[in-house]
């Protein structure tokens, strides 16, 4: 069966385009030759959207609320939270689940509150926010966020991910080693404790290695990435390699460390998060942790048929996997122990 990405790597538009597009979004502004061309495209795949096979089993079709940590315009922005729900709508189409959707504006979900058989909440929420959730049903799963042992789950193994990074590193002889991640808050200021950093410090401090001044935060994103890499350079003798906390944070510290002249990874390796799309063609292409974002979604579908079926009182959590792809953006050490001298080279 086709998927979207099919669709997108097809018409050359993104995912969010074409999920847009095959959900009839009203608000999405794109031109009417490319809104055809997704159309037509996703008919001759024979591609059927989660709305059309809803409504053709709506009076027997089970009934989901999905709802997004983000609004549309952040989910647009962000190729790991949209994948996770493209997962959930690819595994409700097979199975003629219709979804009720909820956006975040502000700090308010919104959409059609209506009787609910369960819900799948893709985000970090406050406690408050769950809380809440449950007044709606209380069938539901979170995805990638666990903050307690009675909610079902679904969330990435980041702990082994930046360990087999780090092995990946130490193996290649770097001792010198930076982070550059993101911090998420919910409710505006409580800040959501991120396996990936805490992993860092810990096996690094462990092994002798950690320095404080090698790790910088802000937001998940190229812009962030870009101008936190900007400071990292300006270290008389820093890290020979960076861990990002995403790939779009990767994206956007490669092309700083382009403008300054920085060569990768013959003088700086890069490693990221995620596995976007784009991330393979990237020049170099980068080596980063395949998260199964799509699975994410289908195994949050799954585990709520489980908790409805079996009327089980007892939460479950499901860690899922990863897997290190190693491509051109990281290698051995450069030898050289200032790298701002040999650039000035």
């Amino acid at each position: 069966m086709a998927t979207l990405k099919d669709i997108a790597k097809k018409a050359g538009v993104s995912l969010a385009t074409v999920s847009r597009v095959l959900n009839e979004d009203a608000s999405l502004s794109v031109t009417s030759e490319t809104r055809e061309r997704i159309i037509q495209i996703a008919k001759d795949l024979e591609y059927r959207t989660v709305k059309r096979r809803s409504l053709q089993n709506k009076q027997k079709a089970m009934k989901i609320g999905l709802v997004y940590w983000y609004s549309k315009e952040q989910e647009i922005a962000d190729p790991y939270y949209l994948s996770i729900r493209l997962g959930v709508e690819k595994a409700s189409l097979e199975r003629g689940i219709e979804l009720v959707k909820f956006y975040k504006s502000d700090e308010i979900f919104s959409g059609k509150q209506e009787s609910l058989d369960g819900m799948i909440a893709v985000g970090k929420f406050s406690s408050q926010d769950i809380i809440n959730f449950k007044t709606w049903t209380d069938k539901m799963v979170l995805v990638d966020f666990s903050p307690s042992d009675d909610v079902d789950s679904v969330v990435v193994d980041f702990r082994k991910a930046m360990e087999e990074v780090l092995r990946h590193l130490f193996e290649h002889g770097h001792e010198r080693i930076g982070y550059i991640g993101g911090h998420e808050y919910v409710q505006g200021n409580e800040p959501i404790k991120d396996e990936r950093e805490n992993t860092f410090y810990e096996y690094l401090t462990l092994n002798h290695l950690f320095n404080e001044d090698f790790m910088w935060t802000g937001k998940f994103t190229a812009e962030d990435g870009y101008t936190l890499m900007k400071e990292a350079l300006k270290l008389e003798n820093g890290p020979t390699a960076f861990i990002l906390g995403s790939d779009s944070m990767a994206i956007g510290a490669m092309r700083a460390l382009h403008e300054q002249g920085v060569r990768v990874p013959e003088q700086v390796s890069i490693i990221g998060f995620n596995d976007i799309e784009m991330s393979k063609y990237l020049q170099p292409s980068l080596t980063t942790v395949q998260v199964h974002t799509e699975f994410m979604g289908e195994a949050a579908l799954d585990l709520l048929f489980d908790q409805i079926a079996s009327k089980r009182e007892i939460a479950k959590k499901i860690v899922i996997p990863t897997k290190l792809l190693i491509r051109e953006s990281s290698g051995k050490v450069f030898q050289k122990n200032n790298r701002k001298e040999e650039i000035s080279q």
